[in-house]
């Protein structure tokens, strides 16, 4: 009696969990070893596609026929074994070297030329079948994506509605995905802390974990969430029909920070002034020292230098507090302003309707434009006149593009005057800062003057603060002050309004 192994295989575990296929290889290959009298001393399973070669079970044991552990083996057909020729080409080998290689739907004798032959051409068979279905699902899934459409399974923050269905927002977890963009973004946290918070305010994984620093930034730098859809193998971009998460602007932000633009520092003693307030000699943050209850900034480059670097400077804190809140003060709005102000607010947002609809009919035109460019790009591309790599390249470029008009056109339609809503911010902290600082907390504060304040400096014993543009601005304005008819006060703000706009553009630009 011949002592041999035993080979079934399925494709996938959903396959071997519910399905029959398993259990009637066993049944076969055992009739067929009790027909030839064969003994079958140990079973081998696989649960994997035999596309590629490396399946463990089917490796273990060809090794152990090559060890002469038993004379050979019994699989339930050719294309159970292999479909692909490197693992064909190892069963060869054990043919050759006098192992018995049975397959009990065709009744093949390995050992003769004409048997050998006709196992090769069932292999062959096998081979093409695997590499046509792999082709016919590769045009399914393109399909899919040109439609629009996701044919994977939902990142975090989604979920799925089925095939040729798009994904739609997790109300569990999208507040928690947009969440940690945002707290990204502000380039106070690094990866883990970030990974630490999202666990702390409830974001999980798929199994109720927590996410993993890779799967924090495999989040970020995924632009399914503006809209996209980017198969990272090939790096090719398609534009989904799904609602995006996030704004395109707040994902660049996202990219640069983690592309090392921004630094990410973690602070273990937070004091209010930490990283705010730098030495007025060597433009270095001084540094907080609690000593005898009070709290000090102290610059340290002096005692690394020789001769030093800067002059002895050591300053309280309570010292720094009394020049913001001086500083503040000036900037403190009367009650008849504050309402002039937010006069000309609601005269500008009623002018901005107009200037909305304007904008929206330009956006929409610029949209048909980058249509129109994709469809061209297309056609280039089918008839040959640029190769894959340029295609891919403008490709991306138009789709982001496309994106970011997407955002400014739903912002529009959302009446998003975010410039007014700048100003209208501004102004109403220029109301009273110097109470608003004084009521807030450390964290508040330190929110307040990164604000209100452009820099801070300390020099010895003496502090210079400037303010941001805008509130230097309002500090400087035009004030009435022998008491008569307060004129032109509307024409001061729109003067403000334009200053402060032009500003924030020369910044942004600046910036990119």
């Amino acid at each position: 009696m011949g002592k041999v192994f035993a080979y079934t295989r399925v494709s996938t575990p959903r396959q071997g969990q519910k399905g029959v296929s398993l259990p009637e290889q066993r049944a076969a290959i055992a009739r067929y070893a009790e027909q030839r009298n064969l003994e079958i001393i140990r079973w081998f399973e696989d649960r994997d596609s035999a596309a590629k070669a490396g399946r463990e079970a089917f490796t273990k044991m060809l090794r152990l026929v090559r060890l002469k552990a038993a004379e050979g083996v019994i699989i339930h057909k050719i294309d159970r074994s292999a479909r692909n020729y490197d693992d064909w080409s190892d069963i060869g080998k054990l043919v050759d070297a006098g192992a018995h290689v049975h397959f009990v739907s065709e009744n093949l004798d390995l050992k003769t030329v004409s048997g050998r032959l006709a196992a090769d051409i069932q292999a062959v068979v096998a081979v093409h079948y695997s590499r046509n279905l792999r082709e016919e699902v590769k045009k399914g899934l393109y399909g899919r994506l040109k439609q629009g459409f996701y044919p994977f399974r939902a990142p975090i923050g989604y979920l799925d509605q089925g095939a040729a269905k798009p994904k739609i927002p997790d109300p569990a977890r999208a507040p928690f995905v947009r969440r940690a963009f945002e707290l990204y973004c502000t380039g106070a946290m690094s990866l883990p802390s970030l990974a630490k918070e999202m666990y702390r305010l409830g974001l999980r994984n798929r199994h109720g974990g927590r996410i993993t620093v890779n799967g924090m930034a495999t989040i970020l730098r995924s632009p399914f969430y503006i809209g996209l859809m980017r198969i990272e193998r090939t790096g090719e971009t398609f534009r989904g029909v799904h609602e995006p998460l996030i704004t395109t602007d707040l994902f660049k932000k996202a990219q640069e920070a983690l592309d090392g633009k921004r630094a990410d520092r973690q602070t273990k003693h937070a004091f209010v002034y930490s990283r705010l307030v730098r030495c007025g000699s060597c433009g270095y943050s001084l540094i907080g020292e609690r000593r005898k209850g009070h709290v000090y900034y102290r610059c340290h480059n002096r005692p690394f230098k020789n001769p030093p670097a800067c002059p002895a400077t050591s300053i309280r804190e309570e010292m720094i507090d009394e020049a913001v809140l001086g500083a503040l003060a000036d900037v403190a709005l009367t009650d008849e302003e504050f309402q002039m102000a937010r006069g000309f607010v609601e005269e500008r947002r009623n002018a901005d309707h107009q200037q909305r609809r304007a904008s929206e009919q330009a956006f929409r035109l610029q949209s048909d434009q980058i249509q129109s460019r994709l469809s061209k790009l297309t056609d280039l591309m089918i008839e040959g006149t640029i190769d894959r790599s340029v295609y891919e390249n403008k490709l991306k470029a138009l789709l982001l593009e496309q994106a970011a008009v997407r955002d400014r056109l739903e912002q529009i339609r959302r009446g998003d005057g975010s410039e007014l809503k700048e100003f209208e911010k501004t102004v109403e902290l220029a109301k009273s800062p110097l109470l608003l600082y004084r009521c807030a907390s450390r964290e508040k504060k330190r929110e307040l003057l990164k604000t209100l304040l452009s820099n801070l400096t300390v020099s010895s014993k003496n502090v210079g603060i400037t303010l941001s543009l805008p509130f230097r601005l309002i500090r400087d304005r035009e004030k009435n002050e022998d008491g008569g008819p307060c004129r032109g006060t509307c024409r001061t703000w729109e003067i403000l309004f334009n200053k402060i706009q032009n500003y924030d553009s020369v910044s942004d630009r600046a910036a990119a």
